[in-house]
């Protein structure tokens, strides 16, 4: 999560952190725990998460009758809960499409996407390649469940089901079709060390640029689920279906389900974005024990060692500042002595003295999870970091005689302990292998220290939600408010700036604005408050039209608030102020941000001069206009109304700011040097007003098919006014006293085109629509004669409006003081709700 305002500082320690990865999310599946949080719990409480189920929960699921009525068959394992639960329409697939794909595949996706959400970093806003390195377990689902089916394979084939939903070849591949990826995409497999060797290939490509984000894990999910096993003397699984890692009553494993993924980032990489750094992963370090050991199923001590000692080379750190190794620890009488062996031989050659290292093993809570062990202990040992604690080892009594702790530098933890502070970081090592001898083994170290998020710079704050359903959406405004009554850690600046930049918007949407975090739990769990509306995104992509008014808007201290509260709407106030001092004979600071006691009518007084009101108006409105776009809100087209389309063109690039502030203050000058002139908005046509002209006045602009404006000398106003009221025609006096697009300023058309011949003016980058024509403006406003003639002739504005309004037309947001333009907008024949027309000051 990200501070809206500021980048953190840098990390104390990031001098002596070259080169390594920080994790930036995590996911988890695994037996007892469907979430992180959940999962943590459950380590921190020593909660066995190992299912031991009754004869007729067995029988539900499908076990026979005659394997349960074995006395060696064992009714337990690490079962997911709701294992056949997928949420298929999120990834577009159809119900037969999820059904063909084995569950492995379906859990890992769904992970993927929880650890990007968790990281912040949806792929279609991420700078950068993201690659995915994982491994699957046995693909059981494919050949019990789809094979069996004949008119599956008849109608679509042996090879299709294979390639688009099972077979662990492609797992890594459909994540990245599925988020449109384009790293690396590596499917790993090394029997039970499969996704720690994922994780610490996911290093290598993000240290060599292959990638800039990795996703990195593995699942296993057995088939058929929820059934127990049959216990063998002699084999390597436990008599009574526990797991008790390193204990005295060490007799076996008991293998479970699972699925994890982390999301990893260089280093520097994540502390420059500002995000939430969990834990850093220092060295990493695999290998092969080759044939140097009892069998091809046997692990060995030397080949474990070596993998151990390079990571801690690697690494660069003192063995004794680990203090927590997340071990194999099968619970299999003679492979955790010859683990804790290799453990001790690769830590005692720069250690020696009493115990000072925890070794603990996550399968006594959960089981062995075969190619998502690796994941599950990685995961464990990053959150032991992150809340410095050192969670248990379920069961353990006393050590395995064999593993001869006395004489190692570990001891086992049978309750939670605090893990206090050293003089160097909170270290940890990973250690996994694999039948065949692929060793694992990764040093991990805590998050470094960041400077802490600045304080809110905005009292109110934006909370977005979205998801692909109304229901989801509903499930998504639930675990928000879970969240925020349990946690009191997240900063309600950070999860406003991750629910707007790091999640996809799906099409049903949700919003609220709140101060403080009870402000937001109050409106969730009412579901009424501040800002709270729920709708359904069009069907297809709507664009944004800024409008900008012309003169009369204005009023002393408008946008104070904005420019006290909003770093870039401030900046860009300042910047056009300093601009303007010196072109202007008086300090319009003064006036936008009037002191404490300031006469605030003799300032609206002084504002109604056109050359404080043009300058103090075009102010306004670029700044926020370009907060708007700093927000993410690019306006697709734009128009102004008369002086509006100064600002509507400086940000299409046809003036620079300068020169846009030049013309502003000299068409302010000019028009205070004209004769004192009137205008009158009528309630009529272009052609039945003019009837009522005749040779003094002039149609100054065209705002509604029904709404026109007059101009000219005030004796002619005047008489035009009262021979309207008289024919009972509405019509209102417009504060000002010039005469704008009328004859009145044909003297001053060539002191202005003059001035305009001395810039520099260039087409449109971005689309707005012309006063003049009412159709978007092409390379004629890169000339001096046209802003001449849009001095001096009618404001089209109701054609051009029209031309922005229609079913696939833009929502319409008036940007500046005032509300005339979305006013008018809403006059147009063409204009339905559909069409938002917005104020935003």
């Amino acid at each position: 999560m990200h501070p809206q305002d500021a980048q953190p500082g840098p990390a104390p320690a990031q001098a002596q952190l070259d080169g390594a990865i920080a994790i930036v999310g995590l996911a988890v599946r695994m037996p007892g725990a469907s979430d992180l949080e959940t999962f943590w719990q459950n380590l921190r409480d020593g909660v066995e998460s190992i299912g031991h189920l009754s004869i007729e929960e067995m029988e539900a699921a499908g076990v026979p009758r005659a394997l349960l009525d074995d006395p060696n068959y064992v009714r337990a394992g690490g079962f997911v809960d709701r294992m056949e639960w997928f949420d298929a329409g999120f990834f577009g697939l159809s119900p037969r499409d999820a059904a063909i794909m084995d569950p492995q595949t379906r859990h890992f996706l769904e992970c993927c996407w929880h650890a990007l959400e968790y990281a912040g970093h949806v792929p279609e806003r991420f700078d950068g390649n993201i690659g995915v390195f994982a491994g699957a377990g046995a693909g059981q689902y494919f050949w019990r469940n789809v094979v069996q089916n004949p008119e599956l394979m008849r109608s679509v084939g042996y090879f299709l089901l294979r390639h688009t939903g099972n077979d662990k070849d492609f797992l890594a591949t459909r994540a990245s079709y599925e988020f449109d990826l384009r790293g690396p995409s590596v499917s790993i497999q090394t029997a039970c060390s499969t996704s720690l060797v994922a994780i610490h290939y996911a290093c290598q490509s993000l240290l060599s640029w292959e990638c800039d984000l990795a996703l990195a894990g593995g699942v296993t999910i057995e088939q058929p689920h929820r059934h127990g096993y049959r216990y063998e003397p002699g084999e390597i699984l436990s008599p009574d279906g526990h797991c008790r890692s390193y204990d005295h009553r060490s007799n076996g494993t008991v293998f479970g389900s699972g699925a994890g993924v982390v999301a990893l980032r260089r280093l520097d990489d994540a502390l420059t974005a500002g995000d939430t750094i969990h834990a850093v992963i220092r060295a990493s370090a695999i290998n092969n024990d080759g044939a140097t050991k009892v069998s091809y199923l046997a692990p060995s001590v030397e080949g474990q060692a070596k993998a151990v000692a390079e990571a801690i080379s690697l690494a660069d750190v003192d063995p004794a500042s680990i203090g927590l190794v997340e071990g194999h620890g099968t619970a299999t009488p003679v492979g955790d002595p010859i683990e804790v062996a290799a453990l001790t031989q690769a830590f005692r050659t720069r250690t020696d003295g009493v115990a000072f290292c925890a070794l603990g093993s996550i399968k006594s809570n959960i089981g062995h999870l075969d190619t998502a062990a690796g994941v599950a202990s990685f995961a464990k040992a990053v959150l032991a970091l992150k809340h410095r604690i050192i969670p248990p080892t379920v069961h353990f009594e006393a050590p395995n005689p064999l593993l001869e702790l006395e004489s190692s530098p570990f001891f086992v933890n049978g309750e939670a302990l605090p893990w206090t502070a050293g003089p160097q970081p909170r270290r940890a090592g990973v250690n996994s292998l694999g039948v065949g001898g692929t060793n694992a083994h990764v040093i991990l170290e805590e998050a470094p220290a960041t400077a802490p998020s600045p304080p809110p710079s905005r009292p109110w704050h934006l909370l977005p939600l979205s998801a692909r359903s109304r229901g989801a959406l509903d499930d998504a405004s639930r675990a928000l408010l879970e969240h925020l009554e349990g946690s009191d850690e997240t900063g309600i600046a950070d999860l406003s700036y991750t629910l707007r930049v790091g999640r996809r918007a799906f099409a049903h949407r949700r919003a609220l604005v709140c101060r403080t975090r009870d402000e937001a739990i109050e409106t969730l769990a009412t579901g009424h408050g501040p800002g709270w509306v729920t709708a359904e995104a069009p069907s297809r992509e709507r664009g944004v039209a800024f409008l900008f008014a012309g003169g009369g808007a204005q009023y002393p201290g408008m946008a104070r608030e904005l420019y006290e509260g909003e770093p870039t709407f401030r900046a860009d106030v300042d910047r056009c102020l300093a601009i303007l001092d010196g072109q202007i004979d008086v300090d319009l600071r003064s006036i936008l941000l009037p002191e404490a006691g300031a006469d605030l009518e003799a300032l609206a007084s002084e504002l109604q001069r056109p050359s404080r009101a043009l300058p103090a108006l075009f102010t306004i409105q670029y700044a926020q206009a370009r907060l708007w776009m700093s927000w993410g809100v690019e306006p697709t087209s734009m128009i102004g109304h008369s002086m509006g389309e100064y600002t509507a063109a400086c940000l299409a690039g046809v003036f620079s700011l300068e020169d846009a502030l030049s013309v502003v203050c000299l068409r302010g000058r000019l028009f205070e040097s004209v004769d004192a002139g009137g205008m009158l908005s009528v309630g009529l046509g272009e052609e039945a007003l003019r009837a009522h002209l005749g040779d003094a006045l002039s149609i100054a602009a065209v705002n509604a098919p029904e709404v026109t404006v007059a101009a000219g000398p005030v004796d002619a106003i005047e008489r035009l006014h009262r021979t309207l009221e008289e024919n009972e025609v509405e019509c209102r006096r417009i504060r000002i006293d010039v005469a704008a697009h009328s004859a009145m300023l044909d003297g001053v058309l060539d002191p202005f085109g003059a001035h305009l011949r001395t810039l520099r003016l260039q087409p449109p980058s971005r689309p707005f629509v012309s006063n003049l024509s009412g159709t978007v403006a092409g390379d004629e406003v890169a000339s001096a004669d046209y802003w001449v003639r849009h001095l001096r002739e009618t404001v089209r504005f109701a054609h051009g409006i029209g031309e922005l309004l229609g079913e696939d037309g833009p929502l319409l947001v008036e940007v500046g003081p005032g509300r005339t333009l979305a006013t008018l907008a809403r006059l147009h024949p063409e204009w339905t709700p559909a069409q938002a027309s917005l104020t935003s000051l």
